[in-house]
């Protein structure tokens, strides 16, 4: 077969190609196998795409998808906006032994962080990034009942990001994280009000902690006060600051809060889990 490189093909001649029948390419570009872009409502494959996954080298059967490559197929689904096809490729990588919480932390926050970084870099664009964090949302929200546990549970954690600071995707992955852990979780989403953290701190059953998330650099501030007001109305547990925008436990100290939570959902956990030692677990 004769590929031509510098031209597009639509999803017909592309399966005619490959030899393969239209639902089998179809079944290529919805799981990120074959890349695809939308144009005029019509899928079109770049001829390069094309030859090269003709020549990829043919998997062994029962050989696992490296990472890289599942985080690729990931990255293209969900730049298209396509969350039928986004979801394949997590079902997939979870029938292949990949747990929720890997789901989370190996492919969904990878590629955001990508994503984040081509969008600054300018090889995506603004719509691009704007199509995969929808995308990404539904997911997360797919997945949350994944997490569910039952029997005993170690009390009760608000999350939330800080007033002004819009990345909801990031407390809800941390939320559904925690609750893989067997704790209860507040989770208060994106630009949260400092009066929305301080009663929903004290009104929580069997607190252990409060964690306050920062994305954006120039809130420290509006973090600082957040922090200050929890600890006048008299919060009776540790409040911890951390997400990508809060380098280091100074960093943290220095807006008075008790400790840091890390710069990711995965370092949250640990951190609050190192703080556990004294939990009460209650049965639910």
């Amino acid at each position: 077969m004769t590929v031509v490189h510098d031209t597009t093909v639509s999803l017909n001649e592309a399966a005619e190609q490959l030899g393969v029948h239209y639902m089998t390419a179809y079944r290529y570009v919805r799981t990120g196998r074959l890349r695809a872009d939308r144009v005029d409502g019509r899928w079109r494959i770049d001829g390069a795409d094309l030859w090269a996954l003709e020549h990829r080298e043919p998997a062994v059967p029962g050989t696992p998808i490296p990472l890289g490559e599942r985080q690729s197929r990931l990255h293209a689904r969900m730049v298209a906006g396509d969350e039928p096809g986004a979801w394949l490729v997590l079902e997939d990588a979870m029938t292949s032994g990949l747990e929720p919480a890997q789901i989370h932390t190996e492919l969904l926050v990878p590629v955001m962080a990508r994503l984040g970084d081509e969008c600054a870099g300018g090889t995506v664009s603004v719509a691009d990034e704007h199509r995969a964090i929808v995308v990404a949302s539904r997911l997360v929200g797919r997945l949350g009942p994944r997490f569910a546990r039952r029997g005993r549970t170690w009390g009760t954690v608000v999350v939330g990001m800080c007033t002004g600071d819009g990345h909801g995707l990031a407390s809800a992955i941390l939320a559904d994280l925690l609750r893989g852990e067997h704790f209860l979780v507040v989770d208060l989403g994106a630009d949260t009000p400092v009066e929305a953290f301080v009663e929903a701190s004290l009104g929580a059953d069997r607190l252990v902690a409060v964690l306050i998330g920062v994305s954006d650099s120039g809130l420290d501030a509006v973090v600082a006060e957040t922090v200050r007001a929890l600890h006048d109305a008299g919060c009776p547990v540790p409040v911890m600051v951390g997400g990508a925008a809060i380098g280091d436990e100074w960093h943290s100290r220095r807006l008075g809060a008790d400790g840091w939570s890390g710069q990711d959902a995965a370092s949250a956990v640990q951190a609050l889990l190192a703080t556990g030692d004294d939990a009460e677990a209650l049965s639910v």
